[in-house]
């Protein structure tokens, strides 16, 4: 196996024997052989669009499948075998329409008529044999450049997943997704080709996560501010974890008047802020922290855990209690559908449950692009007077890979007259940190989850507007981490928008070349974080 998608990746380089985050080599070559299949589906779709040929069930099935693909998503072997015979059934089904409507089904490319072995050891056996989903005869800077564009691919599919289940859908964003799949069969594409295409899956993902962001308060309402318990309730209990909002309000509804108290777990943390959630009495409070400390925290919890998304890990140690459902899977985990989960609210009824109350502080949530517009005219007038010096969007993900206590010391040691902005796992480092205030602004705004960077570009636009200047012109620093394919998308919006001298850690993504990191560096001034004392003397001009 080969894999180097996410920041743990082993040596810095690529897994090889296995995955740092626990993906066996048969599941990685099942997955490269899936973005192959769906390689060949896309040309398909991609040539189907040409002569009017779109079709709903194909756009869906895409994001599904790439989505599936992402680190820590899905790792049961028997659900990757069910996905790529599927994908070639809808292929077989997209080409005869697309012959139909006299458009082009005649391509060259193996994945165009891949034929998949008809047991699992044979697809593994084929998965090992294609690889990355890349040219692997390119030259070394176009690889990489292709490797950073399907890893945003994937960020786009798995935030456009999460937009479609809220029924918020632009075919623009389906279009790219095959238009951009199907690209990586065209040899004639140069260097600067990819990186136009990787800066249009900035801009793609930018108007992805506005999708979601349309569907999430369409929903649930705006974010409001929040005070969310770190304790729990005496009671049964069950724990819910990943992105997903609407699996959540469904579990709230269907556990209403069971006497069953719902926590939340990393990402779906900022939940809390939503009124249409928030609504619910059994609502309670946050269980634990980031996604890579869930084996010691899952296993202490006394009832039932829902994974919705990506971020599980080896559940031996509980594998009675944990439930996945959506595109998250484990092998020998229970796993649940269609928004049903009595199996999870049966088993939280079965265990004991948190036997007395506990207090352990608070922390806030809400701080979405709403409610810091809404208090704008203090946050300008702070800036005027000098109370307010410097904004810092300290965002992303967390891990376990040594040197992210950088991100907790960058915002103890940040000046009392700043700002921090925080959104995905990546604030676990420091959310439950007494900051204080600036004239009744909470120094820390958590503003949400990772797909809230459109509530965050939101708010850095609104200010920019404000004091008639552009973004980069802001006393404004973007300090990120990042883990997996959704922080990629992420960034690649964030180079899309123009933004510069965003500082990257904890360490630069194996995928990128030095040469490919010399335009990043010559054109966005992208820069590897340091310490966290060079880097803030570097910013404030210490």
């Amino acid at each position: 196996m080969f894999c180097n998608q996410c920041e743990q990746t082993a040596k810095g380089t690529g897994c090889t024997v296995a995955g740092v985050c626990g993906k066996k080599p048969d599941v990685a070559a099942l997955q490269d052989l899936l973005l192959h299949a769906v390689k060949g589906l896309s040309l398909y779709a991609h040539a189907g669009r040409q002569v009017g040929v779109v079709d709903p069930e194909v756009n869906r099935f895409t994001c599904k499948a790439v989505f599936s693909t992402l680190t820590n998503v899905d790792f049961d072997p028997a659900r990757f075998q069910e996905l790529i015979n599927q994908c070639v059934e809808i292929t077989a089904q997209l080409k005869e329409k697309v012959a139909r409507a006299g458009g082009n089904v005649s391509f060259a490319d193996a994945a165009a008529n891949f034929r998949p072995a008809t047991d699992l050891a044979g697809l593994v056996k084929q998965g090992e044999e294609i690889g990355l989903v890349i040219d692997h005869d390119a030259e070394t800077d176009i690889q990489s450049l292709q490797q950073i564009f399907v890893y945003g691919l994937k960020g786009i599919a798995a935030y456009a997943d999460h937009a479609a289940i809220l029924g918020q859908e632009d075919d623009k964003v389906y279009g790219f997704l095959h238009e951009g799949f199907a690209a990586l069969t065209n040899k004639e594409l140069g260097l600067n080709e990819w990186i136009g295409l990787v800066l249009k899956c900035g801009e793609i993902n930018l108007r992805t996560m506005e999708l979601l962001d349309a569907g999430n308060t369409g929903k649930f309402g705006h974010p409001v501010p929040t005070e969310v318990p770190l304790g729990h309730k005496q009671g049964k209990c069950i724990l819910i974890s990943g992105h997903d909002l609407q699996d959540l309000h469904d579990l709230l509804k269907q556990t209403e008047g069971k006497g069953i108290y719902v926590y939340t777990h990393g990402e779906m943390l900022p939940a809390h802020g939503y009124p249409e959630l928030k609504k619910y009495k059994h609502f309670y409070g946050h269980y634990g922290t980031a996604w890579q400390n869930q084996k010691k925290e899952f296993a202490a919890f006394p009832g039932a855990i829902l994974m919705t998304t990506n971020c599980i890990q080896d559940p031996k140690d509980y594998m009675d209690n944990i439930f996945t459902t959506g595109l998250v899977g484990w092998p020998g985990v229970q796993h649940v559908k269609n928004g049903d989960f009595g199996p999870v609210i049966e088993r939280a009824l079965a265990l004991p449950g948190f036997a007395s109350d506990e207090d352990k502080g608070s922390v806030m949530v809400g701080f979405a692009r709403n409610t810091v517009m809404s208090v704008a005219d203090k946050v300008i007038a702070g800036v005027k007077n000098g109370d307010i010096k410097h904004f810092f969007l300290v965002a992303g993900c967390d891990g376990a890979k040594p040197g992210r206590n950088y991100y907790s010391e960058f915002v103890e040691k940040a000046p009392k007259d700043s700002i921090i902005l925080t959104l995905a796992c990546g604030k676990f480092r420091f959310f439950d940190k007494k900051l204080g205030d600036i004239g009744g602004i909470p120094r820390l705004l958590d503003i949400g989850q990772c797909n809230d960077a459109y509530s965050a570009v939101q708010i850095a636009v609104a200010l920019a507007n404000a004091f008639e200047c552009g973004v980069n012109d802001l006393p404004l620093s973007l300090v990120l981490s990042w883990y997996e394919q959704k922080a990629v998308a992420i960034l690649l919006t964030l180079l899309y928008l123009g933004i510069k001298n965003i500082r990257l850690g904890p360490s630069l993504p194996a995928f990128i070349t030095p040469n490919v990191l010399d335009v990043l560096v010559k054109n966005f001034a992208i820069k590897p974080i340091t310490t966290p004392d060079e880097d803030l003397a570097a910013i404030l001009g210490q």
